[in-house]
């Protein structure tokens, strides 16, 4: 990680990352105007068919099963259902003709309207027990399915390692779309395959086996016209699916472009850029209204051919029937018998498209949302050695690494590090310092050369023990939602109020959080910046780990607040190693060993004193420090003043 970005604490430690990289391109923007669906379309991986995504959801749907198998059997139930109205009515039709040719009239009809009646009356009962009994199950099973895939997301997102989250692709907007409408859409794509289309398919097949066992003539009218539909539909598809994934692209880009504004806020307004930041959301805005509008003429379209499609049939069966009557080989009751058939088999078809679209949508998104749990390069790795006693003690041998875009940051880096020592990383901004602290801390993996820790490699260490033991304050650290003492405790989640209490003493917080209305029970965000400073130190105080990582830890404080902390973290030094990255000069000269490093490399190392002698790339950045403090001036006036008392 370049200098200056740099790893929260916090739950929500992996979702700042993104939004940091975010704030930055909110900051310096390029471009107007959002990508152009085509060019945002992602690259290297195909979308995932129908039978993929079924594949991959089979996990997550096992659990319920059950809820399935009842769905079934209730599917079953109301395709049954759904084909009465057609058998009653023809019963009907020729049981009054039957009546009107015997030549009785109302007298003799009760027995029939009694009849009707009832079973039109149980039907409807039973389709309501039916619609009553799948729209629970479907219901619990949307809830329980949403659930599991929000979580799993959830979990393989938190197991990544920290590079995932410094890549552009998985920046904070777009990896929540990715989650969030990939979970959405996965959980209906169940529904629609269960819920929606197995029974819409369930009523159309019973409907046709019924024409076909009525009159053979017609079903295979009705069996012609409906793969017709299909084609229409399957077409449509095709032709939308790269609108789809045209629409998820700019969706991703408007919500991680809205997450710039919030997080640059300060800066778009300091700067005056909020026509600039309105303009350029309203490119991606236009451009997300374009593709909308192009799936629109294309639905709207197919949907008359469709429509067409289903009229044309319906009028060939009306002839076809009209004429069977009047050759004598059907009753009249058939033609009803058979139009009420041929609705229940296009009916179903014509919420095949809403279906077709929404499955295929859920096929979009659950392509990123499969991204998410099978990057598997990006598991965090792991190890079994045990990291507890660990005494501090670093070893470098030509250690080398590269970002992921090729950008080298540190190369043939070898330096030691006692156990114990306090050791100060000194360079200019972007000189490889907080890159790495990050592969000692295994938040990055060295591209070359190895890191040993007590003389085991670094790598063989398990990662979660490992960072128990190390204690990290950077310049800027993550706050999340919550009370100051929730804050705190996060450092160690067992320890108890008074250990609380006590690390806030020792970060110089107490007296001012005593002095607040709702003292530890304030909401932590409210605070001031340096006030949140403090509560990362607290952490630190209450982790009490072997080995502390220091990246500016007092840059954001005041002048008496940094001698309070310094004081305090002096304290906490002993017996520890201690690594600082600081341009303080007090915190520089407090170290034992001093490295400098220079546009990734290892220039020099050793105490203040030899390296100042020495006159090189230390000694330039000193005597740089001391004038930016105006030394000379501050030592003068002290001078005057004489000392204190």
């Amino acid at each position: 990680m370049p200098d200056g970005a740099q790893a929260g604490h916090g739950p929500a430690a992996g979702a700042s990352a993104g939004a940091t990289a975010g704030a930055t391109a909110g900051a310096a923007p390029t471009g107007l105007a959002g990508p152009t669906p085509e060019a945002s379309l992602p690259t290297g991986r195909q979308e995932m068919s129908v039978w993929q995504v079924l594949r991959r959801l089979a996990p997550f749907v096992r659990p319920w099963r059950h809820l399935i198998g009842l769905l079934l059997g209730l599917t079953l139930v109301g395709a049954v259902a759904a084909q009465v109205n057609a058998l009653v009515l023809r019963h009907t039709v020729d049981s009054i003709q039957a009546l009107l040719e015997a030549g009785r009239h109302v007298e003799g009809s009760g027995p029939l309207l009694l009849f009707i009646t009832a079973v039109l009356v149980g039907k409807e009962l039973l389709n309501i027990a039916v619609r009553y009994g799948q729209g629970m199950i479907g219901e619990k099973l949307r809830v329980n399915l949403s659930s599991q895939l929000a979580q799993v997301a959830l979990e393989r997102v938190l197991s990544h390692r920290y590079a995932f989250f410094t890549a552009d692709a998985n920046a904070t907007g777009k990896l929540q779309v990715r989650m969030d409408r990939g979970a959405e859409s996965l959980t209906r794509f169940v529904q629609n395959i269960f819920i929606d289309l197995l029974p819409l398919l369930a009523n159309a097949v019973l409907a046709l086996v019924l024409m076909y066992a009525a009159n053979a003539w017609v079903g295979l009218v009705a069996t012609v016209i409906t793969p017709i539909y299909f084609l229409l539909s399957w077409y449509q598809a095709s032709l939308l699916k790269g609108l789809r994934r045209g629409l998820r692209s700019l969706r991703e880009a408007r919500t991680h472009g809205l997450f710039n504004i919030l997080e640059s806020i300060v800066v778009i307004k300091s700067f005056v850029r909020e026509d600039f930041e309105r303009r350029r959301q309203a490119g991606l805005q236009q451009a997300l209204i374009d593709v909308q509008l192009r799936q629109r003429r294309t639905n709207y379209a197919f949907d008359a051919f469709k429509s067409f499609a289903e009229q044309f049939g319906a009028t060939v069966i009306i002839i076809l029937t009209a004429w069977l009557v009047l050759d004598q080989q059907m009753t009249i009751g058939a033609i009803m018998f058979h139009i009420l058939l041929f609705n229940n088999v296009s009916a179903p078809i014509r919420q095949l498209h809403r279906i077709y679209d929404e499955i295929n949508d859920a096929l979009t998104y659950a392509d990123g949302y499969f991204e998410v749990l099978d990057a598997t390069g990006e598991i965090e790795p792991g190890g079994r050695v045990g990291a507890a006693g660990i005494r501090g003690a670093w070893q470098l041998e030509g250690v080398g690494f590269h970002y992921p875009n090729g950008t080298e940051a540190l190369a043939g880096i070898s330096m030691t590090i006692p156990a114990g020592a306090t050791v100060a990383l000194v360079g200019l901004s972007g000189a490889g310092k907080s890159t790495l602290v990050n592969l000692l801390c295994k938040l990055n993996a060295p591209t070359s050369g190895r890191i040993l820790l007590d003389d085991v490699n670094l790598a063989d260490y398990d990662t979660h023990d490992l960072r128990r033991r190390v204690g990290m304050v950077l310049q800027k650290n993550h706050i999340f939602k919550g009370s100051i003492e929730e804050n705190i405790r996060y450092g160690r989640l067992e320890a108890s109020l008074d250990d609380v209490i006590l690390a806030a003493r020792q970060a110089s917080l107490h007296d001012e959080i005593s002095r607040l209305p709702w003292q530890y029970a304030t909401d932590a965000q409210s605070l001031s910046g340096g006030q949140q400073q403090r509560i990362a130190i607290a952490r630190l105080f209450l982790k009490n780990p072997p080995v502390i990582i220091l990246d500016e830890p007092t840059a954001s404080l005041d002048a008496i607040a940094t001698e309070q902390i310094r004081h305090s973290l002096d304290a906490i030094k002993a017996g520890r190693t201690v690594i600082v990255i600081s341009h303080s000069l007090s915190q520089i000269l407090d170290a034992d060993l001093i490295f400098v490093l220079e546009k990734g490399r290892l220039v020099e190392a050793g105490s203040h004193e030899t390296l100042h002698r020495r006159g090189g790339a230390y000694a330039r950045i000193f005597e740089a420090s001391a004038r930016s403090l105006n030394l000379d001036r501050i030592v003068r006036s002290l001078d005057r003043q004489g000392p204190p008392g």
